[in-house]
């Protein structure tokens, strides 16, 4: 498996982004990244410049769309140009089973952002009918995404669907429309990348998002492994354990693998690092990270789980803030 930082919401001139998509891969690769989704709204006009921008900067471009419409904002990645015009509030699910029908997902894009008059159609009004057909959600959004108010709500929103019982992915986007030196961060979304030997390719990138190989990220990356006999599962995997009063134990060991971007160092105060294992059960448990520590193993039943995932919380610009997340892993009762 191969761990690469992507920016997943992007705009060029071919939409209302102001830089060309030749220099937000020059920036991009400055920022440390390995890919971007060019999601300009209605249009995939822009990947005419692809192959040239990548050739000359290293950056993967995946092609997308941001369905920008009255009620609602949808990423599309994978596939060129899907029809959204004949879309209402209540049918949703025609569009998104043309991208499906492609090869392609789909992603809400800031759910809880203001909507109009202040930006038409940012806030999610489409009604879902099976959350089952929605692959991923944006629960971090535009540079400082800890900070936002508004992300906490989609956050708490993609919490209650895993609860559900809703496998759903979360990732950043910094909804980038232009560049200045004055930027805040923005987050990283790692993809996990099944036998990447060369530049990451769209299908690569499109498995590893509906299958929630993701680690979002201010700057360390959250690698986790869970144990159960002799088996090991990873992000975005499901877990077989016993019934309960059999052997349902399993550990799991989580590592901190810091950035080696200059701006996205470790800040550290007297509170340190905080590890917080997170479940359909609520908080599990959480450890203080040592000064130097990188790794800790936590053992545990899998009774009753639906998902565990991970959280790192630590300084950010000075303040106490959630650093990374992991996407879950997800359990299930073994059949004998």
């Amino acid at each position: 498996m191969k761990w690469l930082p992507f920016e997943l919401h992007t705009h060029t001139p071919h939409s209302d982004g102001t830089h060309t998509l030749l220099e937000m891969c020059i920036k991009a690769r400055e920022l440390g990244l390995s890919g971007i989704a060019l999601t300009d709204h209605n249009t995939t006009s822009g990947m005419v410049d692809a192959a040239s921008a990548t050739e000359e900067t290293g950056i993967s471009i995946i092609p997308g769309l941001e369905w920008t419409t009255f009620y609602g904002h949808m990423l599309t990645l994978g596939v060129p140009y899907s029809e959204w015009r004949d879309l209402g509030p209540s049918d949703i699910h025609k569009g998104v089973d043309r991208v499906h029908e492609q090869g392609g997902i789909v992603g809400i894009a800031h759910p809880f952002s203001l909507g109009s008059p202040i930006c038409t159609g940012c806030h999610w009004e489409y009604v879902v009918k099976d959350w089952n057909d929605i692959d991923y959600m944006e629960v971090w959004h535009e540079t400082l995404p800890p900070m936002r108010n508004h992300n906490a709500p989609a956050f708490e929103q993609w919490t209650n669907l895993l609860n559900q019982g809703y496998r759903i992915s979360a990732t950043a986007g910094r909804d980038w429309h232009r560049s200045s030196e004055e930027d805040d961060l923005p987050a990283y979304t790692y993809l996990g990348l099944e036998n990447e030997d060369g530049m990451p390719n769209t299908e690569s990138v499109v498995d590893a998002i509906s299958s929630g190989r993701i680690c979002v990220s201010m700057g360390p990356r959250l690698e986790l492994q869970v144990e159960r006999g002799v088996n090991r599962y990873g992000i975005g995997d499901m877990v077989e354990v016993e019934t309960p009063g059999e052997n349902g134990n399993c550990k799991m060991t989580v590592r901190v693998i810091p950035s080696d971007h200059p701006d996205r160092q470790l800040e550290t105060d007297e509170q340190g690092l905080m590890i917080i294992f997170e479940s359909n059960l609520g908080e599990l448990t959480r450890y203080s990270l040592a000064e130097g520590q990188d790794e800790i193993h936590h053992s545990f039943r899998g009774d009753g789980l639906l998902w565990m995932r991970v959280r790192l919380n630590g300084m950010l610009n000075g303040a106490l803030s959630t650093l990374a997340f992991t996407n879950p892993v997800y359990f299930k009762e073994a059949i004998h």
